[in-house]
């Protein structure tokens, strides 16, 4: 990797802190202007992927409004626009506008850029710790019963595998027309080849940080890693749910092949004979509903589902809970998802 991909050269990694705390840490740049950060060590490309992964440019983001906000205001709600693929060469510098300063709200935008043009961009607001009130309304939606985690496996979608930052587990996608309840033994075990209905699929992991976050990384560590991990497998379930190949043959490596390893682990036999051929988010929101109740270094359970998906894009939704089974999130991605056309088909049409 080019020394340009920070412009400052990397300090040594702080063993004191976890290895995601490590990979997110930013830079100020006062001298630039104020406000303005840099990821202070190299991004990571995913094997197969346009740009740098997705969820770094959005936890780095957070990362950086985080840094302008008084320490009893704490994140609520972001929402975010990829604009250019991230370029893991090129240094990115974080530049964050104070919109607003309220009593109880306190909003920022934050632009993510790469040689003056902007890639990436998000608003994000935060909230006054006990400004809603003693009276509240509260519910919140059950975590259905899935298996318990196993324990440390590492997964190849984030950087250096067993070494990353992170640890997942994907879990056998589940059918939800199998059954009248979500609470039956046989939902666990269910086949995504059972249903015919994208919809009524679910794409199920475990995942958390590896290693223990440090005390002083505070809860907005937490917030951070909890934003880099909500991107995993997220416009990807689309392809999941209908059975769709997502890292075709063509372009052969031993990485890639892992990756499809993983990728159709829960679909011995991939029925639909499309490929896709490309495939990046959008947007993406994120809600945060305990955002000082949780461990993102603690096992966290994800389930996403796609409502709908055509004219090339397609919509998922996820929900994060702690392995206790309290809501601690709640997200919406929606993404490019274009399968690979017929070349034969395509050229037949254009001479109509």
């Amino acid at each position: 990797m080019s020394e340009r991909a920070t412009l400052i050269k990397p300090p040594p990694v702080d063993p004191s802190k976890s290895s995601i705390e490590n990979v997110l840490e930013l830079t100020s740049l006062s001298d630039i202007g104020p406000d303005v950060f840099t990821n202070t060590r190299p991004l990571w490309h995913p094997p197969g992927a346009r740009g740098i992964f997705g969820g770094a440019v959005i936890a780095q983001c957070l990362s950086a409004a985080q840094k302008t906000i008084p320490a009893n205001f704490t994140v609520h709600s972001m929402h975010c626009y990829f604009v250019l693929a991230g370029d893991a060469e090129i240094p990115i510098c974080y530049h964050v506008e104070h919109v607003r300063e309220g009593k109880s709200f306190a909003t920022r935008t934050v632009q993510a850029r790469q040689r003056g043009k902007c890639i990436f961009t998000v608003t994000t607001s935060f909230m006054r710790e006990g400004s809603g009130g003693q009276k509240l309304l509260e519910h919140a939606v059950r975590m259905p019963e899935i298996p318990e985690p196993d324990g440390g496996i590492g997964d190849l979608r984030f950087s250096a595998g067993a070494q990353g930052p992170i640890q997942s587990q994907l879990i056998e996608i589940y059918n939800s027309a199998l059954s009248t309840t979500r609470h039956t033994k046989r939902s666990l075990t269910a086949s995504a080849e059972d249903s015919p209905y994208p919809h009524e699929k679910r794409t199920r992991q475990w995942i958390k940080a590896r290693g223990s976050i440090s005390p002083g990384g505070s809860h907005q560590a937490h917030l951070a890693a909890l934003a880099y991990m909500s991107d995993s497998y997220f416009i990807g379930t689309v392809s999941r749910v209908h059975n769709v190949v997502r890292f075709p043959s063509a372009k052969d490596s031993s990485e890639m092949k892992k990756l499809r390893d993983i990728d159709n682990d829960d679909n011995a036999i991939m029925k639909d004979k499309n490929e896709i051929g490309m495939m990046v988010s959008l947007d993406h929101t994120i809600y945060f509903h305990n955002p000082r109740d949780f461990r993102a270094d603690e096992w966290l359970f994800t389930e996403m589902d796609s409502p709908w998906s055509g004219d090339g894009r397609g919509l998922v939704m996820q929900r994060i809970f702690t392995r206790g089974g309290k809501l601690v999130a709640s997200c919406v991605q929606e993404g490019l998802v274009r399968l690979k056309q017929d070349f034969k088909a395509t050229l037949s049409a254009s001479k109509l």
